[in-house]
């Protein structure tokens, strides 16, 4: 995509960048306000999609049972269920398997900010979006580099660190679009 279409893209939607960066700062401000609470909030959650994907996979091995694979189907479903319900059921267990899973997820979301940040350099605002892949980066070596004293406060912390810094990246693309 060239650099007058992203520009273009950008400032066509712009209030859609606008909705977006306003909305990741609130949620990051909140998470911030609340680290403790947004650690054990992202772990359930996490609970409930592995809860959701092994009745799912179980629905699938049943559905096939003739196909040669269904008690290794059935056995993935039983594992996704009950690390589920660990997860979603059990909130005070298991924070430093998550910090890990969220290290991780900061340190690959980094990485893709920084390579949309390079694709769409020649935008004025694209320091922004580099500057947030690289602070995401950061917050996932971060995580990682603490464990386990600071399991509990710092993945909400950093959540709302990182949402705030997508957010402001999103504001300052449609900003830097309307100077050009």
């Amino acid at each position: 995509m060239s650099h007058a279409s992203t520009q273009a893209q950008i400032a066509e939607n712009k209030t859609w960048f606008y909705v977006l960066g306003v909305f990741l700062i609130l949620l990051g401000m909140a998470a911030v306000a609340f680290p403790f609470i947004t650690t054990i909030a992202a772990k359930i959650f996490l609970g409930w999609l592995f809860l959701i994907g092994g009745v799912v996979t179980i629905i699938h091995a049943f559905s096939t049972r003739g196909w040669s694979e269904f008690f290794l189907d059935l056995l993935i479903g039983i594992l996704y269920l009950i690390a589920g319900a660990w997860l979603a059921f059990f909130p005070l267990t298991g924070i430093i398997t998550l910090t890990i899973l969220l290290a991780l997820m900061f340190i690959v979301q980094g990485v893709i900010e920084v390579g949309i940040a390079f694709r769409i350099r020649p935008h004025d605002g694209w320091i922004w979006m580099l500057f947030a892949g690289i602070v995401a980066v950061i917050v996932g070596v971060l995580l990682l580099a603490e464990l386990p004293s600071s399991a509990a406060w710092a993945i909400g912390l950093l959540v709302g660190i990182n949402l705030i810094m997508s957010g402001v990246a999103y504001l300052v693309l449609p900003m830097a679009a309307a100077k050009a």
